[in-house]
């Protein structure tokens, strides 16, 4: 995993963590967002701390079509590389 995809992975797996009450290591490339039962408002509570953490804009609608971890992280990734 090279160093950004690392840093935008961390900043997700750290905030899904705090709003789903889990350890980060549990969650993988292929967790899916829908099982953990995710609402509008925790998508908006990620993306949010995305943007503090990364310093970059993340598309609220857009984020939301991402169904696992692993797309949201490329995702964000390709926002990265803009």
């Amino acid at each position: 995993m090279d160093q950004d995809r690392q840093e935008v992975w961390d900043a997700l797996t750290t905030r899904a963590s705090q709003l789903f009450g889990k350890d980060p290591s549990e969650f993988t490339e292929d967790t899916k967002f829908a099982d953990l039962g995710i609402k509008s408002v925790q998508v908006s509570q990620i993306t949010t701390y995305l943007e503090d953490e990364l310093d970059i804009e993340v598309p609220y609608m857009k984020f939301r079509r991402c169904a696992t971890f692993g797309e949201a992280t490329d995702f964000v990734c390709d926002l990265l590389d803009q």
